[in-house]
């Protein structure tokens, strides 16, 4: 399982997740408990649904410091 989570998607799940549990406690309603899947794919840094679509907001890893093997040369 590849992370396919970035720092800031991490941040908007979690803030969206606490969001929609506490407006579930407020309406007093077992549809607030949706808010932990967002949660739980913040802390797993994986979201299932971004494997058929193909996406991915981490960094990407395509750079190479200079003089590393397979770099340009110098």
């Amino acid at each position: 399982m590849k992370a396919n989570i970035g720092s800031i998607d991490r941040g908007v799940r979690i803030v969206a997740g606490c969001a929609v549990l506490a407006a579930g406690y407020y309406f007093r309603s077992w549809w607030g408990l949706i808010g932990l899947l967002p949660i739980l794919t913040a802390i797993v840094r994986f979201c299932p649904a971004y494997v058929p679509l193909g996406m991915s907001t981490c960094p990407r890893k395509d750079k190479q410091p200079q003089g590393a093997p397979g770099g340009p040369p110098r």
